[in-house]
This record gives C-alpha cells, sequence and structure tokens, in this order.
C-alpha cells in the first residue's frame, strides 16, 4: 500500500469516514485540506449510472463555468483562409495545417491544451486521431470544437469551457477551479457542472444516473458529497 504524506494524513482526519455532505461544506472541507504550497486545482469526480460500452449511454459535453478554472489554457487552431486570421485576433496562441501535423507527428509536440478545427480541417486533423485521441485532444462538434465559428469557440475556452466524458470507468472528471478561489465561485463552477451532467443524462441510462460525486484537491483527500443532494 502506497504511503501517504504527512499533510494528507493531517487533512483526511477533518473529513468523517461514511459522512457525505452538502455541495458547499465539501468545498469548505476541501480547502481546508487543499495543504500544498502551490495553488492546487480542485477536482470532481462523479461516478456514473450509465455503461460506457454503450454508443447510446455515453455522457459528453462541454460547459463555460462561470468563473472559469483559473488555469492559462493554450489552444491550437486547424484552418485556413480567412479562418486563420479570425483565430489570431480571437487569440489562439498557436494556428496553422500541415505545419502543426508535421510538428506533432514529428517532434512529439504537445505545448497546447485543447484543439480546436474547422470542418474543412478534420480530414487533415484526422491523421493524428490516434495521437490526440487518448489524450482526449481530438476535436469534436459535440464538445464544440468542430466549428466554424472559431471566435466563439475560442472565447468560450478561454474565458473557462471545460470537456467533460465519461471514462471507461464510467466516472467523469472535471477541475472546477483552484485552492485560490472563493469558496462561493467554486460553488458556482460546481453547480454549473453538475446542471451540464444532468442535462446530458442519455434516454438509455436506467436507475440511479449520479451514483457518487467526490471533491478533492490535487494532494488533498476526497470528500463525498451526497448523491440526492448533488446541486444546492
Amino acid at each position: 500500500m502506497a504511503k501517504t504524506g504527512k499533510n494528507y494524513r493531517e487533512s483526511a482526519k477533518l473529513i468523517e469516514k461514511g459522512v457525505v455532505y452538502t455541495p458547499s461544506e465539501a468545498i469548505d472541507l476541501v480547502l481546508k485540506t487543499a495543504k500544498a504550497k502551490f495553488d492546487e486545482t480542485i477536482e470532481l469526480a462523479a461516478r456514473m449510472g450509465v455503461d460506457p460500452r454503450h454508443a447510446d449511454q455515453q455522457v459528453r459535453g462541454a460547459v463555460v463555468l462561470p468563473h472559469g478554472t483559473g488555469k492559462t489554457v493554450k489552444v491550437l487552431v486547424f484552418a485556413k483562409g480567412e479562418k486563420v486570421k479570425e483565430a489570431e485576433e480571437a487569440g489562439a496562441d498557436y494556428v496553422g495545417a500541415e505545419e502543426f501535423i508535421q510538428k506533432i507527428q514529428n517532434e512529439n509536440w504537445f505545448d497546447f491544451d485543447v484543439v480546436v478545427a474547422t470542418p474543412d480541417m478534420m480530414g487533415v486533423v484526422g491523421r493524428l486521431g490516434r495521437v490526440l485521441g487518448p489524450k482526449g485532444l481530438m476535436p469534436n462538434p459535440k464538445s464544440g470544437t468542430v466549428t466554424f465559428d472559431v471566435a466563439k469557440a475560442i472565447a468560450d475556452i478561454k474565458a473557462g469551457k471545460v470537456e467533460y466524458r465519461v471514462d471507461k470507468t464510467a466516472i467523469v472528471h472535471v477541475p472546477i477551479g483552484k485552492k485560490s478561489f472563493e469558496p462561493g465561485k467554486l460553488l458556482d463552477n460546481y453547480n454549473t457542472l453538475m446542471e451540464a451532467l444532468i442535462k446530458a443524462k442519455p434516454s438509455a441510462a436506467k436507475g440511479q444516473y449520479i451514483k457518487s460525486v467526490t471533491l478533492s484537491s490535487t494532494m488533498g483527500p476526497g470528500v463525498k458529497i451526497n448523491p440526492s443532494k448533488v446541486t444546492e
């Protein structure tokens, strides 16, 4: 069994075993247990009552958090023609086509956090599927990253847009802010994300849709939220 650090053990003592908290109580506890010297990320993990093996039970989408994530996001845009200038003016960090395909394939370059592509570029970007896919970086229409409206896509991403997608174990992992955020702002972000997850419920999902919700900081223990009261 892996050993835990002193800060983690001290933080864990603040959380009562077997107790589930309201969202605001959980946020307060997570902030108290975030004792690292850096600005830890506060992350939500939700176990969904779906079977990810079935296409009609996928939970995937994107939502703009009202207070952002606290992270500076680098955006790579695949575009051509007038859309190149539009992307540059909108604040994209990198804009281009073949040159970035080559850079990623030949140099293993990944100095970006999100990839946006215009629909007419997906034939080119598709060549990176095996590389971008496993990293969760492949542009997708459902998350708004395949679009001709690159300016809006970039603005949303820079403003705090986050993608959510259920993994193979039926869990969704999404950051909702930083330790330096005020509790109220974290709660706003949390509620916005949970409302998006609830709206994304697949029609094929049966039984309890949200089985558990846990909040944690980068280096801290998890705090469980009452699944019957996931929003506040």
